[in-house]
């Protein structure tokens, strides 16, 4: 009698789930998600810290020998988008996107808030297609108080800011991506776990998925942070299917304390407790197309060993 295995292969996972046992024994019988699925293994360069902008062909140079081909910058290191590309492209690699703020920080540095042809140009000098807004609207003025930390200032402004902060973000995400659509270029937002700390009814996530363009204003979500909110990644990626391009793959050690303050206690990837092959599924499934590794620090060991551990994990998840 001939096997029919694609059924074989689901009823294994049904009466693994019925009896308990772990997702894993499912996970294993898949074809490895990276090679199947097309995207390659890109990284976010902030893992590096910011000693990764001092000698780019140095720093691109070691990521493109792990393995790595995509990249995702968190400014442009003060170098012209010209000489990025270039140093990019000695190494093989290409750029896919760029954390822009939505609002300027002093000096001439890119932002959303810059030109909109001024953003188009730089990010196509550089072959990026992504502008991505790493934060928030923060309320104007600003500032840490004294001897508070910049993390606790962040939170304090969210909290005094209520729905009115996110529903001004919203609104910008709106202006710059209409702005920007015309080049090309589009717009995302990135998360952190202080979207999700209740406002009333609601909070700031959903604020801005319900007053944000669907086709416009797209997201990054990281799975990091929405762990560190005390959400489950999966079940999150699935409620925000049609919107998420790119995904920042990023793991909590077991023992976070769950909270909305920014800040976490991370892992290295695969050796945390998010459930990385079931995410990477539920990305493809709601039209994820870029998967980039991200670790926030302290580090436990160099940053680029934690690139290398991250890249070997991502190769072998089976999804």
């Amino acid at each position: 009698m001939q096997i029919d295995r694609r059924r074989l292969i689901s009823g294994l996972a049904l009466s693994a789930c019925a009896a308990g046992l772990p997702k894993t024994l499912y996970a294993r019988t898949n074809a490895m998600f990276f090679d199947r699925s097309g995207p390659p293994i890109g990284i976010q360069l902030y893992s590096l810290g910011p000693e990764a902008g001092k000698d780019l062909d140095a720093t691109f140079a070691q990521i493109a020998e792990i393995g790595y081909r995509e990249i995702e910058l968190p400014g442009l290191y003060g170098k012209t988008p010209a000489a990025i590309r270039q140093a990019a492209q000695r190494a093989g690699l290409s750029v896919s996107s760029v954390h822009l703020p939505l609002v300027p920080s002093g000096g001439s540095g890119l932002s959303l808030g810059s030109d909109p042809q001024r953003i188009a140009e730089d990010l196509g000098a550089i072959g990026a297609r992504w502008a991505i807004a790493p934060l928030l609207m923060l309320p104007q003025g600003f500032r840490p108080q004294p001897g508070e930390t910049m993390e606790n200032a962040i939170s304090r402004s969210v909290v005094e800011g209520g729905a009115d902060v996110w529903k001004k973000t919203a609104a910008a995400l709106n202006e710059k991506a209409a702005a920007l659509k015309a080049t090309g270029i589009q717009v995302a937002y990135h998360n952190h776990n202080l979207e999700f700390a209740p406002i009333g009814d609601t909070n700031g996530w959903e604020i801005l998925w319900r007053e944000t363009q669907p086709g416009l204003v797209h997201f990054e979500v990281d799975v990091g942070w929405v762990a560190a909110a005390g959400l489950d990644p999966v079940r999150f990626l699935n409620s925000a299917a049609g919107r998420v391009r790119l995904i920042h793959l990023k793991d909590v050690a077991a023992d976070n304390v769950p909270g909305y303050r920014i800040t976490m206690k991370p892992a290295n990837l695969g050796t945390g407790k998010l459930d990385f092959p079931g995410i990477l599924a539920a990305a493809r499934k709601v039209g994820c197309q870029h998967f980039l590794f991200e670790q926030e620090p302290p580090f436990a060991i160099p940053r680029i060993e934690a690139a290398r551990i991250a890249f070997a994990f991502l190769k072998g998840v089976r999804a």
